[in-house]
């Protein structure tokens, strides 16, 4: 039974994404969406009404509803930071979103308005800000800290000891070792890994994978003359590709 009214504060993907998790998988009703005036380009999302920012109040009261503001890491953050701060300042309470599907331990700590999607592991004495995104499936290993307004993409590996400032954020992949800190306005990149601390303000990338120099039709001898009529016994040899290639007789 849905006991709380919701209004989800954005129309993009990430609106949209929220408005199926707090429909499917929290007490929360959504009632309506909210987009600042400037942007205001539909009337309806999903049925609901998408209405003006600065109407907000005028149109839906905070004692009966709650808000979440469904922006990802536009302005490192600080664009959700912000719209964060101006629903609080109208008088709303804000919504609090922890998939049925994730593991929190039970003495990890979690500030206000954050979004912890399915299959992350949150283990004992972690303590997390407010205004904290956890897409899919990341490990915060124990006595982490992660600060306020920080966005953690999909299959991110946080060690034990952490410490993560504000603004942060960190791409899908990506893999801090144990008592690592990062300063606040950190930028780690897909599949980057970090193993001792690091200043703030800074982007850490991996090194990305290029093409390689041997094309794929090539490598599975694709480009032979009569292409993959010509696969003959012997092709899938072990200095001409991979020997594994799911059948019975690997």
């Amino acid at each position: 039974m849905k006991m709380r009214n919701v209004i989800i504060v954005g129309d993009s993907s990430f609106a949209e994404v929220a408005f199926e998790y707090f429909t499917h998988d929290s007490e929360y009703r959504v009632v309506a969406f909210a987009v600042e005036r400037e942007h205001l380009q539909r009337s309806a999302l999903f049925g609901l009404p998408v209405v003006a920012l600065d109407e907000l109040v005028m149109k839906y009261t905070p004692d009966d509803h709650d808000v979440f503001v469904a922006v990802v890491y536009g302005q490192l953050n600080r664009l959700r930071a912000r719209l964060y701060e101006d629903v609080k300042r109208m008088g709303y309470k804000c919504a609090q979103y922890i998939s049925s599907r994730a593991f929190v331990w039970p003495n990890a700590r979690l500030g206000e308005h954050c979004f912890v999607f399915e299959g992350n592991v949150i283990q004992p004495f972690v303590e997390i800000g407010n205004n904290v995104i956890l897409w899919s499936g990341n490990h915060v290993g124990h006595h982490s800290l992660i600060e306020d307004h920080c966005f953690i993409a999909s299959h991110v590996v946080i060690s034990g000891h952490c410490h993560i400032g504000k603004h942060c954020f960190l791409g899908v992949n990506s893999t801090l070792g144990n008592n690592v800190t990062l300063g606040a306005d950190t930028v780690v990149g897909a599949a980057a890994l970090i193993l001792k601390s690091a200043e703030g303000g800074h982007i850490y990338a991996s090194n990305s994978t290029g093409p390689s120099k041997v094309t794929a039709r090539h490598y599975y001898k694709l480009d032979k003359s009569g292409g993959e009529n010509a696969m003959r016994e012997g092709d899938y040899g072990a200095e001409d590709g991979p020997r594994t290639c799911g059948t019975q007789d690997d």
